[in-house]
């Protein structure tokens, strides 16, 4: 064998170019309150750590400021994470890459595996 197979993984973080391309587009922003203090490419990188590492919202390693304090609170990271999965920002960006993908014919939609979690149990046998 001559090497390893290689596999696409899924990001844990995205480079500001790659968030501006494939992400930023599908993002609402809100129109009411003050400004971020920090930008959307940071605020969504810090939710792909989360998913990644499966921490809970207070253990996000967050970056610090000049004066050694955090540059932003958890529950502003997970205020944007609900405004976002409200107007269905997520969604749009799952949709636009596997369309992206599709054009690309990097997609093949022949063969389809399901993985059982809609299969019904008859009269409820447990295995």
């Amino acid at each position: 064998m001559t090497g390893k197979r290689q596999y696409n993984k899924i990001p844990v973080a995205l480079s500001e170019n790659e968030f501006n391309q494939f992400v930023l587009p599908h993002l609402k922003k809100g129109t009411r309150g003050p400004n971020k203090k920090i930008s959307f490419y940071k605020l969504f990188n810090y939710i792909l750590k989360l998913m990644h590492t499966g921490c809970q919202w207070e253990q996000i390693p967050i970056d610090k400021d000049k004066n050694g304090n955090p540059e932003i609170h958890y529950t502003n990271i997970f205020n944007a994470f609900k405004f976002w999965v409200k107007h269905k920002c997520f969604d749009n960006i799952f949709e636009a890459s596997v369309a992206r993908l599709f054009k690309k014919g990097m997609l093949d939609t022949s063969i389809l595996h399901g993985d059982g979690t809609n299969t019904v149990a008859k009269k409820g046998v447990i295995i």
